[in-house]
């Protein structure tokens, strides 16, 4: 992360981190590591409650975000105004899809009460939509399209190809991808996934090991209307010898 944020010239970064405590949730210690490499913002997902030691930092810290579209009074925030390297005023927004998911409040009419209030303080917002269907994540895409700086889907772990700039201007991307082992099922060790898969019996998943990938996405915002000029995917990945 450091030499991503210092080669490219990053401003600003923001990373979902609903999966990094052995896959399940994030822990404060985890948390506190994340962000010592240069994060600037953590979202979650659908496993936001996973560890419950969790819950104060939800609380107490501004740079780490549950889905905006949890109930109210359930603890924790769904959206922050941060300040980036360059001293301006970052928005950012995490939402969950109820496609194939929980049944939460709407996320395309939270979100949008969520913008108006954002667009107050700063042009640039960023949207987390954390859902399964891809549908789900274009439609929101299209919602907030003009609207804010870029809508990025998170949580189904597989990097897709369809990066662009949508026509009034939001940097869009389905799902910019896992950061963890390669030779996995989504970060898990591949035979328990598979005898879950090939019996229809519970198994216990465990996090792989082995050479890892970074997946991400790089936006190139205008500061001054929020508008994205640009978004580019970013993968790098570790080899054995690395690991040596």
């Amino acid at each position: 992360m450091p030499e991503i944020i210092g080669g490219l010239g990053i401003d600003f970064v923001v990373a979902n981190a609903e999966n990094a405590a052995g896959g399940f949730g994030l822990t404060p210690e985890i948390a506190t590591e994340l962000f010592g490499y240069g994060i600037d913002c953590l979202t979650m997902g659908n496993h936001v409650w996973s560890k419950k030691e969790l819950i104060p930092v939800l609380e107490e810290n501004p740079a780490l975000l549950r889905p905006i579209n949890y109930p109210e009074d359930v603890p924790g925030k769904g959206e922050t105004v941060l300040t980036s390297r360059t001293g301006m005023p970052v928005g950012v927004v995490n939402v969950c899809g109820t496609t194939f998911m929980d049944n939460l409040c709407c996320p395309f009419r939270t979100v949008a009460a969520s913008v108006e209030r954002l667009l107050a303080q700063t042009p640039v917002i960023l949207v987390d939509m954390h859902a399964e269907a891809t549908s789900e994540k274009v439609a929101m895409g299209q919602y907030l399209d003009g609207k804010v700086s870029a809508v990025i889907g998170t949580h189904t772990h597989v990097q897709t190809a369809d990066e662009q700039i949508l026509p009034a201007g939001t940097a869009y991307l389905t799902d910019c991808g896992m950061t963890g082992p390669m030779d996995s099922i989504l970060g898990m060790k591949s035979s328990s996934v598979l005898e879950r898969f090939l019996t229809r019996l519970p198994a216990k998943f465990e996090v792989a090991s082995g050479p890892a990938v970074f997946s991400g996405a790089v936006i190139d915002v205008e500061v001054t209307t929020g508008k994205a000029r640009a978004i580019e995917r970013i993968v790098r990945k570790e080899t054995r010898e690395q690991l040596i």
